[in-house]
């Protein structure tokens, strides 16, 4: 631990958060982390979203070739240059995101921005709304650069950025904030592919509606998507 700087040190130490504080540990001491390892030593089944943790705690990850268990080829993650790094909060993010958390529940509730469901403010996780590996941070921080999801809608949203050829090639910035997964109420497109998405909830006495709806879908031989959107559409055409 002697080669990395002293703030190096205090920024991996500030995380606090089982899975990214995972990945650092073992790096720290051994070096770097191959994707078997996360999966099969810490139970990790998708790699990269560890890494991309560690990444949105401002610690910068190289990715590289290792042989595998198998003698394949496999990914493995290791701190960049910390040398290299200029660090603009030595005591990490965690304070940071709980401050923007406040003031994101202050301004528009306690819920998910995807499923727009009221959740326990414990359940919330706020995350950036264009991918932290493409946007980055801006030298001040804006509260309205992040949104807050359940932890259904952060698995939702990791999977289709880290699958999108912007996320994984272009890395344009603008193309990420006009994005379903960015901003769900004014998006031009759903991690590059021409689509719409409407992402219903009932709630209490709505489930009520919910299984009528469910029971006709049935009846009429339809999945409850399809029907719910023929009904829509059946009502706009009136």
């Amino acid at each position: 631990m002697a080669k990395y700087p002293k703030e190096f040190l205090q920024l991996c130490k500030s995380v606090t958060a089982k899975r990214p504080k995972t990945v650092i540990d073992h790096i720290l001491k051994h070096g770097h982390i191959t994707t078997d390892e996360l999966k099969s030593k810490y139970g990790y089944n998708h790699p990269p979203r560890a890494a991309r943790d560690v990444r949105e705690n401002g610690i910068p990850l190289e990715t590289f070739r290792v042989e595998g268990p198998d003698e394949r080829r496999i990914a493995a993650y290791k701190f960049a240059d910390p040398s290299q790094l200029k660090f603009r909060r030595f005591d990490g993010r965690t304070g940071l995101s709980k401050e923007i958390k406040d003031q994101l529940i202050e301004q528009y509730g306690c819920k998910c921005f995807i499923y727009l469901e009221e959740v326990e403010q414990r359940d919330l996780q706020i995350d950036h709304r264009g991918p932290f590996e493409v946007a980055g941070d801006a030298s001040e921080l804006n509260p309205n650069d992040f949104m807050l999801l359940c932890g259904s809608a952060n698995r939702a949203k990791s999977w289709s950025c880290e699958h999108c050829s912007n996320w994984q090639i272009d890395k344009k910035k603008e193309v990420c904030l006009s994005c379903y997964w960015a901003y769900p109420e004014n998006y031009n497109h759903v991690a590059m592919r021409q689509v719409r998405r409407l992402d219903l909830m009932w709630q209490g006495s709505e489930i009520e509606k919910y299984e009528i709806l469910k029971a006709d879908a049935r009846n009429a031989g339809m999945s409850l998507p399809d029907f719910v959107k023929d009904v829509l559409v059946k009502t706009l055409d009136k």
